[in-house]
């Protein structure tokens, strides 16, 4: 297919997942950023687990809560996931995720994985700060880490550059980019190999669903546990308020914030919301490559 083709259903098919994960990403933020920097027993606990904190949302902030940020949500997975996607299938065609005989080399995979990745966030990055910004926003009784108040996506973005100008909107761009940089290689990577085995195995018949939901399945597994540690630092750097210089207040950056939430939470503090991640980050996996490799079979076979 043509590159920019590539991007296009590569964005398109994660913006149709984003639509039924955008709620556990309203929840996986929330506990991420619950007791921030605060040793444990030392904060109250708005969110006990995933179900009491779907309970506690929907009650306190209403049902509509849930969605909060998914605008900006959707625009990131087009540009992000567009780009990371695209770019990935781009080596791909062009075979350097592959040996000479044609069989997927692992390393490369990674590589690839890890290089799409770190161009998506980078881009994606303005995406990614409105959407967390917007998530975190909660009730006063309910409310965890910095509130900012924004009455929106274009209100948010208006802020944000008033403020700090252009530049403002890659702030937290250094916890983004390892983030999906790693998570990235671990899900394509194991996604890809995972594909080419059971494809090899002749488990499924060919052409079927069931190939790349399983690939997928397995995917989530890898991106979550390589993930999640990224995803806290990332969450924390773009929540953060910041001085009129646009210096945050908690953080310095992504080796600061890497070193004070191991100091004050330990290393467990890496992990929080880690069952939210996965009921986040596993389903939208699935869907995501589901829905990337059909629409990819689909267009070269129409098209």
């Amino acid at each position: 297919m043509h590159p920019v083709m590539e991007c296009v259903l590569g964005g398109l098919s994660t913006s149709c997942a984003c639509f039924f994960s955008n709620p556990l990403e309203v929840i996986k933020t929330r506990m991420q950023l619950q007791g921030e920097l605060q040793g444990r027993g030392t904060y109250k606990v708005h969110y006990r687990n995933v179900f009491h904190a779907f309970y506690t949302v929907g009650k306190v902030d209403g049902l509509a809560a849930l969605q909060k940020g998914l605008v900006p949500g959707l625009y990131y997975q087009v540009v992000m996931n567009g780009l990371r996607l695209g770019c990935y299938q781009i080596m791909t065609n062009a075979g350097l995720t592959k040996n000479p005989d044609g069989s997927l080399n692992y390393i490369h995979c990674i590589l690839a994985g890890a290089t799409s990745g770190c161009i998506g966030a980078f881009f994606g990055s303005p995406m990614y700060m409105m959407k967390t910004q917007l998530q975190a926003e909660a009730s006063n009784t309910i409310a965890v880490g910095t509130q900012h108040h924004h009455k929106g996506f274009l209100n948010a973005l208006r802020t944000v550059v008033a403020k700090h100008g252009i530049l403002g909107l890659w702030r937290g761009v250094t916890g983004a980019m390892p983030r999906v940089t790693i998570g990235s290689a671990a899900q394509l990577s194991s996604f890809s190999k995972a594909k080419e085995e059971i494809v090899n195995r002749k488990i499924f018949k060919e052409n079927s669903i069931f190939i790349p939901l399983s690939a997928s399945m397995i995917g989530s597994l890898f991106v979550v546990v390589a993930m999640t540690p990224f995803d806290v630092v990332s969450t924390r750097l773009y929540n953060q308020a910041v001085t009129a210089d646009g210096r945050g207040l908690l953080y310095s950056g992504f080796i600061d914030c890497l070193y004070k939430i191991f100091r004050k939470e330990g290393l467990i503090g890496f992990y929080k919301g880690i069952g939210a991640s996965y009921f986040r980050l596993g389903p939208h996996t699935i869907l995501s490559l589901v829905f990337w490799d059909k629409l990819r079979s689909f267009y070269i076979s129409n098209f």
